[in-house]
């Protein structure tokens, strides 16, 4: 936290001496302020929210599915933890699956956390540190997760390093907990795990809001432009940077210098992943080539000119991939250095000649002031001698890559995916490429296993790629530039449906590109997914690889996603939110249906407004593709609040659930939050805090399904059930899903259509009554929680 300091060498007076006298203070918190009142858990520490996690843990249980059962972490192991045993530190098993999960978690939030505080320096540095934080003339609540968890209200760029002073203190906390000898109990691992989740919206939330005041991206704007994507997108013809990762600050400088010196028509400037879509947010002159899937297959294509790496989910390989075709690397990243020398204080025309004229291939360059002229004038220099630079095999090339190949499968046993590459590869040999390309466009996540398994060195990825150029070039989707944060109006208009349940509910598609296979492409089922759920009124939220990857399909009127739905926040709505950081809005928008619907204070009140989106807001997170450390901190941060989360199969790895059993009706006790002396059952609504999906279909019905919540109207319940059959039905052939008995309070629960046949089954069912589940302003707080908490406060 920022610190007053106070030096006396010495004062004296009639009844007070004092000499050297050094005070710092730290922390302070204005209780006055007047914007609000003062929760109870302003800047919690590490066990301040323990009990509001441990109720949530009573409910729904830690369940673990180690992929290893060993720990090498101290210099006792290798510990075998397998079959009960401890290891020499005295772990179990489940402890070290839940030690692994916070280690993830804590990771992911210290890898948003400095990010934030590079954007926040830099912006500070640059537009001076009064910048204010306005998102729009409809936006009043600027920043939900900042007020809800430090009960702070930021107004200018320098209120967010007080932010960022805290959440760094924490990180030092969890960091010290995670060291051998340290928390030793698996219910406190996933506590701490939680906590880190919460910071790191609290992160996210900063890094965004300060980007957005500094580089005027769109404040919730719904009709935010639609720009290009796809490898197909990116002229070819001329010079290329093509930028890579996550912080668009140096990104922002290439923009800049392309601006002022009228290059636009001259260079092209791509990306990947969040770096290009906020890049997108400043100015639409730069093409998104694709998530993560598509990152070693256009380094590999020798398109880019410049490379530019920042930080955040960049191929470790990326300089050594780049110098193999030719393209020069310009790190700007402390944190991504690659051995690179170090040119951040030499003159910019000196670095651009030895770029150019003396072989030198890359380079750390970490004064982004300079990376905008370095990467343009290299790239304007090289671009014409890489002209017959070759990437993308001959024909004759690719025949001689193909007789290399003895069809031996090594490359099918270690795709993650179980592609037919080696069918493939056969029919290739005889001339049939058309297995190859769909592979390439459709199936191939991009990971290279298979060029590395090979035990004669085929170059399988440049094979497909060959075999893929024409459908290279006729790649190129539109997808919406990313808006940022949800509009207090738009609040107003959706929080009353969404708690009452005619809005059936709010579903956040975030993640990495990690997808399973499927039939079609592996993007297909994240687009069929978030269209059936658009089409049923449920308002789609995406960010990140899945708000990219969701774009590459179009409908019968040749429409992506993005053109043929609406933008706004309301039912039908598919927004691209923008960046990983701009997963906070998401978590934000929650969080004001609490403060601007219910009229309830967010000022340090996390456990009140957590306890009301759990039993309330009917809202799902979904992780198809997850790959990173940082999509477990954001999954951890969502499931605090009580918003369930669904992972694809390939998350199966992070090894780790929070299930509840709906067979053990106490854990669905709850209490009427007005009447603490009325206790009653509720549905097991949401059933789970983090569950697998196998299958896409499993994906869609469990995903409605975790949208019911306790406090549903019966309007709202019937819209819910009605999806909940539909899609059941639709998928798994099966006219009711087996546990709706649980879900119907009444006969106003049935949706009109249903309500005939499902009341004669319920009635025949001896596990269904009338009444048996269900009860008013379901609550899991106890008395003093409910006393400290603000309530309304509007």
């Amino acid at each position: 936290m920022p610190k007053d300091r106070l030096k006396i060498e010495k004062l004296e007076s009639e009844n007070l001496s004092i000499e050297n006298l050094d005070l710092t203070v730290g922390e302070t918190i204005d209780e006055t302020a007047d914007w609000e009142p003062l929760g109870p858990t302003p800047y919690p520490g590490l066990t301040d929210l323990r009990d509001w996690d441990l109720k949530l843990m009573e409910r729904y249980k830690p369940q673990y599915y180690p992929a290893c059962s060993q720990c090498c972490f101290c210099g006792f192991g290798v510990c075998d933890l397998s079959d009960g045993k401890e290891g020499a530190c005295g772990l179990r098993l489940h402890d070290q699956v839940a030690r692994k999960n916070f280690m993830r978690a804590t990771w992911g939030v210290s890898a948003h956390t400095a990010h934030a505080r590079d954007v926040v320096d830099d912006a500070i540095e640059k537009f001076g540190p009064n910048v204010s934080l306005n998102m729009g003339d409809y936006v009043d609540v600027e920043a939900p997760n900042i007020r809800l968890v430090c009960g702070m209200k930021p107004e200018t760029l320098a209120d967010l390093r007080t932010v960022l002073e805290y959440v760094e203190e924490e990180i030092v906390q969890e960091v010290d907990a995670l060291h051998t000898g340290q928390e030793g109990e698996y219910i406190d691992f996933e506590s701490k795990a939680l906590n880190a989740g919460m910071l790191d919206h609290v992160g996210m939330e900063v890094a965004d809001i300060a980007q957005i005041a500094a580089y005027d991206m769109p404040k919730g704007d719904p009709d935010a432009p639609l720009v290009e994507t796809g490898m197909g997108s990116v002229d070819k013809g001329k010079p290329n940077i093509l930028v890579y990762g996550h912080n668009v600050v140096g990104a922002e400088d290439i923009m800049r210098y392309a601006e002022e010196n009228g290059l636009w028509d001259e260079i092209e400037v791509s990306g990947l992943c969040c770096t290009v879509l906020d890049m997108t947010r400043i100015d639409q002159h730069p093409k998104i080539v694709g998530s993560l899937a598509s990152a070693l297959k256009f380094i590999r294509s020798g398109v880019a000119d410049v490379i530019v790496t920042d930080e955040q989910c960049v191929r470790a390989d990326t300089y050594r991939e780049a110098k193999e075709v030719g393209s020069k690397v310009i790190a700007t990243s402390t944190k991504i250095c690659y051995g690179l020398p170090d040119r951040t204080d030499d003159p910019v025309d000196e670095i651009v000649e030895d770029m150019v004229e003396n072989g030198q291939d890359g380079v750390l360059i970490t004064d982004l002031e300079k990376v905008g002229e370095v990467s343009v004038k290299v790239a304007q220099e090289i671009s014409d001698k890489r002209e017959n630079v070759r990437a993308i095999p001959s024909q004759d090339e690719l025949k001689e890559i193909l007789e290399k190949c003895i069809v031996c499968g090594s490359c099918d046993r270690s795709c993650p995916n179980d592609l037919p590459i080696k069918e493939a590869m056969e029919e290739a040999k005889e001339g049939n490429l058309e297995k190859l390309a769909d592979l390439f466009m459709n199936h191939c996540i991009g990971c290279g296993r298979c060029d590395e398994a090979c035990p004669n060195d085929v170059e399988i990825m440049r094979a497909m790629e060959k075999a893929a150029e024409k459908d290279v070039k006729e790649e190129n989707f539109k997808v919406r530039v990313g808006r940022g944060p949800v509009r207090d109006t738009e609040i107003r208009d959706v929080g009353a449906p969404i708690v009452q349940g005619e809005i059936p509910g709010v579903v956040a598609m975030v993640g990495c590109s990690n997808y399973p296979d499927a039939e079609e492409s592996f993007r297909e089922p994240l687009y069929r997914a978030a269209r059936e759920l658009a089409k049923r009124n449920y308002i789609v939220t995406l960010t990140g690889c899945h708000a990219i990857d969701v774009a590459y399909f179009e409908n019968e009127d040749g429409e992506s996603i993005y053109e043929e739905f609406s933008g706004a926040f309301k039912a039908r709505g598919v927004l691209n939110c923008g960046s990983c950081v701009s997963n906070s809005h998401i978590t934000g928008a929650a969080i004001k249906i609490a403060n601007i619907f219910a009229r309830m204070g967010l000022r340090g009140n996390y456990k009140e407004i957590s306890d009301y989106i759990l039993n309330r807001v009917g809202a799902v997170g979904i992780s198809w593709g997850a790959m990173s450390q940082k999509a477990v901190s954001i999954a951890n941060g969502v499931q605090r609040l009580g918003i369930p989360v669904v992972l694809g199969p390939r998350s199966s790895l992070y090894g780790r659930a929070l299930m509840g059993d709906r067979d053990k009706p106490e854990l669905w006790k709850t209490k009427n939050k007005r009447n603490l002396d009325e206790e009653f059952t509720i549905a097991p609504a949401p059933e789970h805090l983090v569950q697998y999906a196998e299958s896409p279909e499993e994906l869609m019905v469990k995903s409605v399904k975790l949208c019911i919540r306790p406090a549903d109207t019966e309007a709202g319940r019937q819209i819910k059930l009605s999806n909940y059959i539909d899609l059941y039905n639709k998928y798994f052939n099966e006219k009711y899903p087996p546990d709706l008995y649980m879900f119907v309070r009444r006969e106003q629960d049935v949706p009109m259509k249903h309500r005939k046949d499902v009341m004669e089954m319920l009635e025949e069912d001896d596990r269904w009554e009338k009444g048996k589940y269900g009860g008013s302003q379901p609550t899991l707080l106890d008395e003093k929680e409910i006393e400290e908490g603000l309530g309304k406060v509007q």
